[in-house]
C-alpha cells in the first residue's frame, strides 16, 4: 500500500473518531430525558394528551427535557424561567419553525407567516400585517366590524331564548367546518412528522386530505378578491368616498397595485388562511372554555355580570372595545382561562437554528422546541390551587399575556408571538362580556354544573372534548 493510501485512509479514519467523539461530547450534554427506545425513541410515552404526559414526565426530568420523537430531536420548556432564555435571550437564534406535514397543504409553509423561517419574506409579510391590521389605529378604525358582528351573534342567541333551545356557542357551518376539518387533522399523530423521511409517502393519508380542505378555502377566498377586484375596477367605484368603510383587503390591494413585489395575490390567499385558521378556532375555543367555566361557577358569572351592570348603569347598553380596560374582573375571567386552558397547550414548534447552551445543556442545532405552557399554567410553585378556576388571583398581581411575563404566554413570547394578539384580546372581551351581560345559562338537560364533562381533545389547539350546550336565558 502506498503512502498516499494509508495518508487518505488514515484521515479518514482519524475524522470518524473526531466527529464521533464530538457526536457523543454533544450529545452528553443534552438535557435529561427519559431513555429512547430503538427507532421509535420516546413516542409511547405521549399518549393520547401529549401536554398531559411531557408535564408529568418534567416532573421527573426537568425543566429543559430532551426526547426523541422518532428520529425528531426535541426539547421540552415547562418553565417561565427556561421560556425566558429561549425566547428572549436565544429569540433570534430559536425563531425558526418545525414545519408540520400538516402545514405543507396547497404549498401554505412556503407563504406562511406562521411558517416560513425568519427572513426577509417571514419580516415583509409581519410588517404589512403589523401596520394594515393590528396597529391600535387600525384595530380602532375597525371596530365598527367586529361591533356589528357581535350583534348579529346576539342576535342568534336570542333566538334560542323562546323556545329555550340550547345551543353551541361557537358552532357555525361551511367556511368554519373547512377550518375545523384541518385543525383536527393536524392534531392528530402523523408518522409524518416523527420520521421525515417519509414525508414524500404520505402513509397516512394526512396531507391529501388537508389539501382538499385547503383548496376549498383558497377558492373562497379567490372569489373574494375577485369579486373586490371587478367591483374597484368598475366605473361606479369611488375610492374616496368608500374609504370609510376600506377593510384589510382593501388595503392589501392598494400595496399590491403600487408594487406586486410587496404583496402579491398569492400572498394575500395564504395570509387569509393564516388569519381564519388561526383566529377562527384559537378565539372559539378560548370563548367556549370561559363560557364553561363560569357555568361551573355561577357566583363568579354572577360577578362578572354585576361588574358590567354597574359599569354600564343600563343593561341595554352595549360593552364597547374602550371599555375592556376598566373591566378588571372580565380581564381577569380572560386571563385565567387562558392559564388553564390555553388554546396552543405546547404552542407551535419552534427550531434551533444553532447549538444553544442553557442551564449548562446543550439545546443542538436543528432541535425541535416545544414550551408546555399548559404545564406552566397548572405548576404550583408559580400558582396557588393552580387546578381551581380563581380570576380573582389576577386581580391581585400585574401579570399579562403580551409576551413580557413568561408564566403567563399563551400567545407565544418574542418575534414569533402571536401578530393577531391585540386583535385576539378585543375580541374576546367583548364577546364574552356580551354573552354575561345579556343572558344567564344553564346546561342542556338539566345537567348538574358539577357533572359537566371538561375532558380535553388534543390538537393543535385544545378544545372541550364535549361541545359546550348550554340554554340561553335573556336577562
Amino acid at each position: 500500500m502506498d503512502y498516499l493510501t494509508i495518508f487518505v485512509v488514515l484521515s479518514f479514519f482519524l475524522t470518524f473518531i473526531y466527529a464521533f467523539i464530538i457526536s457523543c461530547r454533544r450529545t452528553s450534554r443534552l438535557p435529561p430525558g427519559p431513555y429512547p427506545y430503538p427507532i421509535i425513541g420516546n413516542l409511547l410515552e405521549l399518549g393520547d394528551k401529549p401536554h398531559y404526559s411531557l408535564a408529568t414526565l418534567s416532573k421527573c426530568y426537568g425543566p429543559l427535557m430532551s426526547l426523541k420523537l422518532g428520529s425528531v430531536t426535541t426539547m421540552v420548556v415547562s418553565s417561565p424561567h427556561i421560556a425566558k432564555e429561549v425566547f428572549q435571550t436565544y429569540d433570534q437564534s430559536s425563531s425558526s419553525r418545525v414545519i408540520p406535514d400538516a402545514a405543507r397543504l396547497v404549498d401554505h409553509h412556503k407563504y406562511s407567516m406562521v411558517w416560513l423561517p425568519a427572513g426577509d419574506q417571514w419580516r415583509r409579510l409581519k410588517r404589512i400585517t403589523r401596520e394594515s391590521m393590528f396597529t391600535m389605529q387600525r384595530l380602532d378604525a375597525s371596530e365598527i366590524v367586529r361591533q356589528e358582528k357581535v350583534q348579529e351573534l346576539l342576535e342568534h342567541v336570542s333566538q334560542y331564548c323562546s323556545n329555550k333551545k340550547a345551543l353551541n356557542i361557537v358552532s357555525s357551518q361551511g367556511f368554519k367546518d373547512a377550518v375545523c376539518g384541518l385543525m383536527e387533522l393536524s392534531g392528530n399523530p402523523n408518522i409524518s412528522d416523527f420520521f421525515p423521511i417519509l414525508k414524500p409517502f404520505d402513509l397516512q393519508g394526512f396531507l391529501r386530505r388537508s389539501n382538499v380542505y385547503g383548496k376549498k378555502l383558497l377558492s373562497i377566498f379567490d372569489m373574494i378578491i375577485d369579486e373586490r377586484t371587478q367591483e374597484r375596477s368598475s366605473s361606479s367605484y369611488d375610492g374616496d368616498h368608500s374609504s370609510k368603510s376600506r377593510d384589510l383587503l382593501d388595503l392589501l390591494l392598494d400595496l399590491s397595485m403600487k408594487d406586486e413585489s410587496e404583496i402579491s395575490p398569492n400572498d394575500m390567499r395564504h395570509l387569509f388562511l393564516d388569519l381564519f385558521v388561526a383566529g377562527t378556532d384559537t378565539t372559539s375555543t378560548t370563548l367556549e372554555w370561559a363560557m364553561a367555566e363560569l357555568i361551573r361557577n355561577p357566583h363568579k358569572m354572577e360577578k362578572a355580570r354585576s361588574e358590567l351592570t354597574k359599569f354600564m348603569q343600563n343593561n341595554n347598553k352595549n360593552i364597547h372595545e374602550h371599555d375592556i380596560s376598566k373591566l378588571p374582573y372580565l380581564q381577569a375571567i380572560i386571563k385565567e382561562t387562558l392559564r388553564l386552558h390555553p388554546p396552543a397547550p405546547l404552542l407551535l414548534p419552534h427550531r434551533a437554528m444553532l447549538d444553544l447552551e442553557i442551564q449548562g445543556f446543550i439545546v443542538p442545532k436543528n432541535a425541535q422546541i416545544l414550551c408546555n405552557v399548559w404545564a406552566m399554567g397548572r405548576d404550583p410553585s408559580i400558582w396557588s390551587d393552580p387546578e381551581t378556576f380563581i380570576p380573582e388571583r389576577f386581580l391581585e398581581v400585574k401579570i399579562d399575556y403580551k409576551g413580557q411575563d413568561f408564566m403567563l404566554i399563551p400567545f407565544g413570547a418574542g418575534r414569533r408571538i402571536c401578530p393577531a394578539l391585540n386583535s385576539a384580546h378585543r375580541m374576546l372581551h367583548i364577546v364574552l362580556g356580551s354573552l354575561i351581560q345579556k343572558f344567564d345559562w344553564k346546561l342542556e338537560g338539566n345537567i348538574r354544573t358539577r357533572d359537566m364533562d371538561m375532558g380535553e381533545r388534543f390538537g393543535i389547539s385544545l378544545s372541550k372534548k364535549v361541545p359546550l350546550m348550554a340554554i340561553p336565558i335573556k336577562l
